[in-house]
């Protein structure tokens, strides 16, 4: 299919379609007249690549963990790469959300002292 009909198939524009390609998260052939052509199981593929994204995942630890997706949602094999991965991230979120608290905590300790 071309570049269109997966846009038109996953809700996806074309600009990031392209984007996913150039991170190594797509892979697509080019026709005679140049164009990107993809398989159908790119819509599965594409499908994946949004729920990990809304998951929190980088494009870079999606490329990692890509290979051991199944299905649309996507289930993750646990291969050693991904129980690598997942852990690293949710160490990282843990650290951001504990910087989070220390921030908000300081700011709201700033409202208390001038009673408002």
């Amino acid at each position: 299919m071309l570049i269109g009909e997966l846009s038109r198939r996953t809700g996806v524009s074309h600009r990031l379609l392209r984007y996913y390609e150039e991170q190594g998260l797509l892979v697509s052939r080019r026709d005679f007249n140049g164009y990107r052509t993809f398989d159908d199981d790119a819509v599965t593929t594409v499908r994946q690549i949004r729920a990990l994204l809304s998951a929190g995942l980088s494009t870079q630890v999606i490329a990692k963990v890509l290979p051991c997706a199944n299905g649309e949602l996507p289930e993750l094999d646990l291969c050693p790469t991904v129980v690598t991965e997942i852990r690293r991230e949710l160490a990282e979120m843990d650290d951001r959300i504990d910087t989070l608290r220390r921030r908000r905590g300081t700011l709201a300790g700033y409202l208390t002292v001038v009673n408002v």
